[in-house]
């Protein structure tokens, strides 16, 4: 009896994938556990391994292919099968690879004609303006005649859709490649950010002398105790809850008509990885120390560089902190993560002259920068968060009392 081979619940919001690649081929032998086929979401890549022992004896979904959650994608046989050519999207697939379903056949046509011929008119203007096939009708009248009870309400037929517009030819040296489905998702939450939320940026900058000096400081036992190197960024996910707890709009979403305030710390920090720009998330940031904190950040790093993320770790952030000084912005404008309230840019340390008190000192100083949605957060709440911020990095025992 041949198991099937089906797409999983992948998680929340997600509700189609695309088949990326099969790792194995009909004929193929397959043993429990192997990895099948690499499904690609909205949110991250990730194998589907076999429920069964067998042999892959046919793939019902080729690559590239858009499948619903619970579709089938193929089929494990108990024996050996006759090599088969995996199955390929015929060219007028629609965007992003979705299988077109075939025709009807043309018998079914006929069927439907000859049902509306032997019912009334009323019937037959019925099953015009409620746009629907006759033949997909269950007659209940007098010699398998129409009723207008067998018809749905009436409804406008859909709009057909705009046909899309012809790829351009490319010139000299260009090349062509599909988006990828994690990248097209990237574009579109950036854009819906940017649609939706009324999006401003303030700015400051802090002076990491402070931070650097603990840092060398306990560096090296810090890391022989917990075995992961002291970072910046668990100092700023510690003085960003401080800004939170004081600010809690900057922890907040909007639902409709309502606020959700949320009273729980789960920050996600970005990571630019090859296949493009992920968000995983720290669960309950306000109750991990700085070196649980460090582990996780590195870890999560890590896995995103390798595309090794769940859709779990990426989903469900109250907060985002990115630091595009590892790639070596001075300053700039981060956009909002859909449906969160406030992102928090870190940036490159400059060492460069600034007044301390009556003197011109060279310190090591940081551009940041806080995109808000106005909506919810008014200009003295975003300030009042960087400021906290500024604080707390600037006096980091403010950190131990979250002050």
């Amino acid at each position: 009896m041949a198991t099937e081979i089906v797409v999983p619940t992948v998680g929340e919001s997600v509700t189609e994938v695309t088949v990326a690649r099969w790792l194995k081929q009909v004929g193929d032998a397959v043993a429990l556990d192997d990895p099948l086929v690499e499904l690609e979401t909205d949110k991250a890549t990730q194998e589907l391994a076999a429920q069964a022992s067998g042999t892959l004896s046919e793939i019902v979904a080729p690559e590239g292919a858009t499948i619903k959650v619970g579709g089938l994608l193929g089929r494990i046989g108990e024996g050996p099968v006759k090599q088969a050519p995996t199955p390929t999207l015929p060219r007028s697939a629609g965007e992003g690879g979705a299988v077109k379903p075939s025709p009807a056949p043309a018998g079914e046509g006929r069927v439907g004609a000859d049902l509306l011929a032997r019912s009334g008119p009323a019937v037959r203007k019925a099953v015009a303006e409620a746009g629907v096939d006759p033949a997909q009708l269950k007659p209940t009248g007098k010699g398998g005649r129409l009723t207008k009870a067998d018809v749905p309400a009436a409804r406008p037929a859909p709009a057909p859709a705009p046909a899309p517009a012809a790829p351009r030819a490319l010139g000299p040296g260009e090349t062509r490649v599909r988006m990828t489905r994690l990248r097209k998702r990237i574009a579109e939450r950036l854009k819906e950010a940017q649609n939706t939320a009324a999006m401003l940026t303030t700015f400051n900058e802090a002076d990491m002398s402070e931070v650097m000096a603990l840092r060398e400081r306990y560096r090296d036992s810090f890391e022989k105790k917990h075995g992961v190197r002291l970072g910046f960024m668990s100092f700023f996910v510690k003085a960003s809850i401080v800004a939170l707890k004081e600010i809690p709009a900057a922890n907040a979403e909007i639902d409709g008509d309502d606020i959700v305030y949320k009273n729980h710390y789960d920050i996600g920090v970005a990571v630019g990885a090859e296949q493009g720009l992920v968000v995983p998330v720290v669960r309950n940031a306000d109750q991990q120390s700085f070196a649980a904190l460090e582990t996780q950040v590195a870890d999560l790093g890590r896995r995103a560089r390798d595309g090794k993320l769940t859709l779990e770790e990426l989903s469900g952030g109250t907060f985002t902190i990115t630091n595009g000084g590892v790639f070596g912005s001075l300053m700039s404008t981060p956009i909002l993560n859909p449906p969160q309230a406030a992102i928090l840019g870190m940036h490159k340390i400059q060492r460069r002259p600034v007044a301390v008190g009556d003197k011109i000192e060279i310190r090591p100083m940081m551009y940041l920068a806080l995109s808000y949605d106005h909506r919810l957060i008014d200009g003295r709440e975003a300030v009042t968060f960087l400021v906290r911020v500024k604080e707390c990095i600037e006096d980091p025992s403010r950190l131990l009392f979250e002050m």
